[in-house]
């Protein structure tokens, strides 16, 4: 079934279940898809047709929902606007994907204004308020508490799911960002296999507090409670003591989470895991997970799980199932809807135990890279995704994350992933935050630098070190007052890079 049809399902046969509780109010499947028509034939009387272009800047809220499952309605592409970037940024974007229309929210007023100043013919209109949507040829003005039948008579079905409902344009750390083509159904694979990996049922209540705008924020827990009939507690944005009351007082079963925010949330005074009786599992992915964030969940009786993917990949491809949490520090096994093999950087593929390339194969995985064909070729390879990270596989099927394959150090023709010397790193008392970047070297090439935040010293950081071989420990320690990171809480390395460049430390010359 398409996106449109699991919803037109749930509103007839639990029309008067929450779908989102969220500040404006509650939402039940019903209301949810009467307020999609009226989106859908706004779209319409907009003259956006199947193919065309709609970007969202907005903070999180319900009518990012409705606009989803009308674009998957009628054929339109949503391009999400990740609503931290610069105006300068966002500008590239629209360039870019050149949407006929921008719906924002009144947060982002000025900023829509200014974008459309510099874009030929876009349509810029208002929503996320009670009366979505608020402008154009004709105003429409459902609400929340609309009891009316209305059909789809006079809308256009669009059930092709090999077609684009997503544009999401990676972080860009190495470059310019690129539009990851998402199809709906890159979409549907990925929320099957979140499914499976937390039994999501329609009886579980779901708490998103991450950014919409990115897929992870979007596809890994939210979108899927919809599509399967759970209910989704949906804050606008990430506050600390916020998300931890509502653990308890929304009878919380289903969170997913980043390393940054969950660390937030067990630090909050609030936290009180013995009251989180409807908990099942955390989820956590987006980049390295400390295990020590992980025991201090799990010895609160907490199933903790990793997932793992990319934009790229819908974004789910590798996950932990809540059966196997006490396995710590792998990220899973492959997802039941993709193929995973690790390869050599000739393609071929390496044996257990080896560390090498994480490929990925299946519905999942993106189209194509938006009116970029060498980025498409370069990352896709008959079907394989390349997703330009490190890890390796046990002889039980599961996998271990190694590094970004764009972040290892070779130092004197040796390979050394930064996501292990972070590690043991993180471990030393006083650290708070910590990358390891490589940096040019004369005689080797490339050293590894430990960037870290916080109160240790740097003879602390080189004694834990020393459990590693000689020419994986840090040449230099460089103290800052604080990492560099995205929206999901990803140290952006270029930026450390940049940092580093600054500070004027001298390398050591042994190894």
């Amino acid at each position: 079934m398409s996106l449109y049809q699991r919803l037109q399902v749930h509103a007839e046969q639990q029309p008067d279940k929450t779908a989102i509780d969220s500040a404006a109010g509650e939402l039940s499947y019903h209301q949810l898809k009467v307020l999609t028509d009226w989106c859908i034939e706004y779209f319409e009387s907009q003259g956006i047709a199947a193919g065309d272009r709609v970007a969202l800047l907005a903070l999180n809220h319900p009518d990012w929902f409705i606009a989803t499952f009308a674009a998957a309605q009628c054929g339109v592409v949503l391009v999400p606007l990740n609503w931290r970037l610069s105006t300068a940024e966002l500008r590239f974007v629209i360039e870019d994907s050149q949407p006929k229309l921008l719906l924002h929210d009144s947060e982002f007023m000025q900023v829509a204004v200014d974008l459309q100043k510099s874009a030929t013919d876009l349509q810029v209109a208002i929503f996320c308020n009670s009366d979505f949507p608020a402008r154009g040829s004709v105003t429409f003005k459902p609400t929340a508490s609309s009891t009316a039948s209305h059909t789809t008579s006079n809308t256009t079905s669009y059930d092709n799911t090999e077609a684009a409902l997503f544009i999401v344009y990676t972080s860009g750390t190495t470059g310019r960002p690129k539009g990851a083509v998402l199809s709906q159904k890159a979409v549907l694979c990925s929320a099957q296999m979140s499914r499976h990996m937390t039994d999501m049922t329609p009886h579980d209540n779901v708490l998103n507090v991450l950014p919409l705008f990115h897929i992870g924020g979007l596809n890994i827990q939210p979108l899927p409670a919809l599509i399967y009939g759970a209910t989704l507690v949906l804050h606008a944005r990430f506050i600390p003591d916020e998300a931890v009351d509502a653990l308890s007082d929304k009878n919380i079963t289903l969170v997913n989470s980043v390393p940054t925010l969950l660390q937030a949330m067990l630090d909050s005074p609030g936290w009180q895991p013995q009251k989180y009786h409807a908990l099942r599992a955390i989820s956590i992915g987006s980049t390295d997970v400390p295990l020590s964030l992980i025991n201090r969940v799990q010895d609160a009786s907490i199933a903790l799980i990793q997932v793992y993917g990319a934009t790229e990949t819908g974004p789910v491809a590798i996950y932990q199932c809540i059966e196997d949490a006490d396995i710590v520090g792998t990220i899973g096994k492959a997802g039941a809807c993709c193929e995973i093999k690790i390869c050599n950087k000739d393609g071929v593929q390496v044996a257990p135990g080896e560390s090498g390339e994480i490929l990925v194969k299946g519905g999942n995985i993106l189209s194509h890279y938006w009116r970029n064909e060498k980025a498409t070729s370069n990352s896709i390879k008959e079907g394989w995704f390349r997703t330009g990270d490190v890890a390796h596989v046990d002889s039980d099927g599961y996998y271990w994350f190694d590094d970004r394959l764009k972040h290892v150090v070779i130092s004197g023709g040796e390979n050394i992933y930064p996501a292990e010397l972070e590690r043991v790193i993180r471990e030393v008392p006083g650290v708070g935050e910590v990358a390891v970047v490589g940096r040019h070297d004369e005689r080797w090439g490339e050293v590894p630098v430990a960037v870290i935040s916080g109160n240790a010293t740097p003879a602390s950081i080189h004694s834990a070190c020393e459990v590693l071989a000689r020419f994986k420990r840090p040449k230099d320690v460089v103290f800052v007052d604080s990492l560099p990171r995205n929206a999901l809480g990803k140290v952006q390395v270029h930026q450390v890079k940049k940092l580093l460049e600054n500070t004027g430390v001298s390398t050591c010359e042994s190894q």
